[in-house]
């Protein structure tokens, strides 16, 4: 990585030495996204019910791309109906729109906009989903429901894009599938 990119990313981190805690709101996403209006807008997340909220309320503001690196599509957060319907929605109502999904560890889905990370490409140990390239909900270790969310975090929502752009053009889909669904 660039000396420059090296810089943008540990700005990027040292906003998590100063966030805050913010417990899990038991009316929904939309009490999340109310405790954020705020300046602060980063928020420490601990459990997998507080990841749900957030990936839910990071897609549902993407207006064109939503880029999620994940190990395997961890079925626990992303085969849920609630973001399923995220998903749903912002295809069809947005002419545009564009959902990618890079897995580390491929066995468990196969299908056309989602690629495998190449074997030459570093694997990295995180699990995260950005929402254009100003909002991310980011864990650093994917076994784990501990991580940030943050709703207005262009620098590093464009840190993280820049990686995983590079890893996904690294990563050419199955050729084999492809050909297969064309059959």
């Amino acid at each position: 990585m660039a000396i420059s990119g090296e810089l943008d990313l540990n700005s990027a981190l040292a906003q998590l030495a100063n966030a805050r805690y913010a417990p899990e709101s038991t009316n929904g996403a939309g009490g999340a996204a109310s405790s954020r209006q705020g300046a602060e807008t980063l928020t420490v997340l601990t459990s997998l019910a507080e990841v749900r909220a957030a990936v839910n309320e990071i897609a549902a503001t993407a207006q064109r791309l939503i880029s999620i690196y994940t190990p395997d599509l961890e079925p626990d957060l992303y085969d849920q109906t609630a973001f399923l319907d995220v998903i749903k929605h912002f295809v069809l109502t947005r002419s545009f729109s564009k959902v990618r999904v890079l897995l580390a560890e491929p066995t468990r889905v196969m299908r056309d906009n989602i690629r495998y990370v190449a074997a030459q490409s570093q694997q990295r140990a995180s699990s995260y989903l950005i929402a254009d390239d100003r909002a991310i909900v980011y864990r650093m270790r994917a076994d784990t429901w501990d991580g940030v969310a943050d709703i207005n975090n262009p620098s590093a929502a464009r840190v993280y894009l820049q990686e995983f752009d590079q890893v996904w053009n690294a990563s050419a889909a199955e050729h084999g599938l492809r050909a297969a669904r064309r059959g």
